[in-house]
């Protein structure tokens, strides 16, 4: 019989199966795994699924995560990268066991490569990269071996050894490993397992000219760490070959490889070379501009961690790609923001209305609470005045028939305050409406309504003297087109040219009270954040989502 607690448990994903058949059948008594990369850009919303996988792993079964970071590349690695995205982890809510660099390993990577060509089963090559593509042969073609390949284990090892010791310009040879230029995985065919790159390393600094080929550096840092499963996206499947070669040919700890599918998400991009592309040719404003698919935008956009564990676990773990709606992410942090975002009243459009028998120079306080959603959180006073300002698109002069807010005539509730009417309105030389002259209804104030009118409008509000000028940033989809990459011509011809608007707004007094990155529900607007780029004398708020998906209501 299966009981309703049961019914309720999420069944498990793949991977989560075979860990959990691995320790049962006693294969291990714990699992390691470990989260992998490279410090060469920001982490971004793919790699928090692959955050959420690892570091889910070992919160749900006995084991541990490490944080390695693959630095085999000291041209385009950086400490910048280093610290942003252990900032990253640490924000998701994930800690790791060990911090650890491919680079710590370079000693032994450079032993388990004189080990193999004692073994006859690696050779240095001084053929040129062309060269070495032209012998590759095809998928159809086997390859054709090098005229190095028959060097003796003697001359490799002292060629090897004059490498390490700089003792060759870069790109002049190679170290390969030997295999067969026939086998019908091409990734098989003699694959280089060590580059020459006179370049300084953001942690060995000038020590080494060779550096591993991430082939080679991965499957033995794995081993050497005696991670379990090493889990990686779809793109490695033809490497786990090489893979199980060299731990196979060095007798090393036997880590295994497993593969997931990477979720790729709508009207943007994940390539860290196109994002880096953004950055450097100033599309947008840094790594962090809040419209970046990175961790670091999203955080800076108002996105919680919650919010984005909540979409890596709706999207789950698979083992075939597919596209992601970015609106099932906007759907995770409007349900979570919806709970914990506290409310306030700020006009993006102001339009100006003065409440012509409400007394001058008199400031009233009312009471509104600061999310409905959560009791605890309380009440907060709101000055009430003869001027205030509303939505211009909250006044109509005439108005449809479903027309619920302001016009000639009509009445509506201002959001914990009076009920008004509108007796009259003045329009500039242009026409335009410039303020609105209404009437308040003594008695009807919120909480305290005697008057039984019943009104189906309500709007917000700020009242003028006591406004505060606030700085919005309206982000929308930084791409116009559902996927950037598959378009023919250069993917950046495809940014979005609204995808920030900046406008000033008014708010009531409460927001001067918001910290750096609190997010804030404004009333009929959408969800904000308030901006780093804030000052005492300037606050900046920035749009992390509106209130519903206008994007798919505009049918794009």
């Amino acid at each position: 019989m299966i009981t309703e607690e049961k019914k309720e448990e999420k069944s498990l994903n793949f991977i989560e199966e075979i860990v959990e058949a691995d320790l049962q059948a006693g294969k291990y008594t714990q699992i390691i795994t470990r989260f992998p990369p490279e410090p060469n850009g920001y982490l971004h919303i793919g790699h928090a699924s692959s955050i959420c996988l690892n570091f889910g792993l070992t919160k749900k079964f006995p084991g541990y995560t490490n944080l390695r970071f693959d630095d085999t590349n000291p041209v385009t690695e950086d400490t910048e990268y280093v610290e942003s995205i252990k900032n990253d982890i640490r924000w998701m809510g994930f800690e790791w066991e060990n911090e650890l660099y491919a680079s710590d390993y370079f000693d032994t990577l450079y032993e388990y490569a004189v080990e193999l060509i004692n073994k006859g089963l690696a050779y240095v090559d001084d053929s040129t990269s062309e060269e070495i593509a032209l012998l590759k042969g095809t998928p159809t073609e086997p390859g054709k071996d090098s005229i190095y390949r028959s060097r003796s284990v003697e001359e490799n090892l002292a060629l090897f050894e004059q490498m390490k010791n700089g003792g060759f310009p870069d790109g002049s040879r190679t170290l390969r490993a030997k295999i067969d230029m026939a086998h019908i995985n091409m990734l098989m065919r003699d694959p280089i397992l060590y580059r020459i790159k006179h370049a300084h390393h953001h942690r060995t600094g000038n020590k080494w000219c060779i550096y591993p080929m991430y082939d080679f550096a991965h499957g033995q840092s794995d081993s050497i760490e005696t991670v379990t499963h090493s889990i990686c996206t779809l793109e490695f499947v033809p490497h786990r070959e090489l893979y199980d070669w060299i731990i196979e040919k060095l007798g090393i700890y036997p880590s295994h490889q497993y593969e997931f599918a990477r979720r790729n998400l709508n009207y943007t991009v994940t390539s860290k070379r196109k994002l880096l592309q953004l950055v450097q040719e100033k599309h947008v404003n840094g790594w962090d501009d809040p419209r970046m698919p990175t961790i670091s935008g999203l955080r800076r956009r108002g996105y919680t961690p919650e919010s984005i564990r909540d979409f890596c676990e709706r999207i789950g773990v698979a083992r075939r790609e597919n596209m992601i709606d970015v609106g099932l992410l906007e759907f995770c942090v409007r349900e979570d923001l919806n709970k914990k975002a506290l409310r306030r009243m700020v006009v993006l459009d102001p339009l100006k209305v003065i409440i012509t028998n409400f007394p001058e120079g008199v400031t009233e306080m009312c009471h509104s609470e600061n999310n409905p959603e959560d009791v605890a959180t309380g009440n907060r006073e709101v000055p009430f005045s003869r001027e205030i300002y509303i939505e211009k698109e909250d006044f109509m002069e005439t108005p449809s028939k479903k027309y619920f807010r302001l016009a000639p005539g009509k009445m509506v509730r201002l959001k914990s305050a009076y009920i008004i009417q509108c007796d009259d309105f003045v329009k500039d030389e242009n026409g335009e409406i410039k303020e609105v002259h209404c009437s308040y209804i003594e008695n009807s104030k919120s909480g305290h309504d005697t008057t039984g009118i019943n009104v189906k409008g309500t709007l917000h509000w700020v009242s003028v003297p006591h406004a505060q000028e606030v700085e919005v940033r309206l982000y929308d989809r930084l791409f116009s087109v559902e996927d950037p990459s598959s378009e023919e011509g250069d993917f950046k011809d495809y940014i979005n040219p609204n995808s920030l608007e900046i406008i000033t707004g008014y708010a009531e007094p409460a927001l001067n009270e918001a910290k750096e990155g609190e997010s804030f529900q404004f009333l009929r607007k959408g969800y904000f954040a308030k901006d780093p780029d804030s000052t005492a004398e300037k606050l900046v708020f920035n749009r992390t989502v509106t209130l519903r998906d206008n994007w798919a209501k505009a049918g794009n």
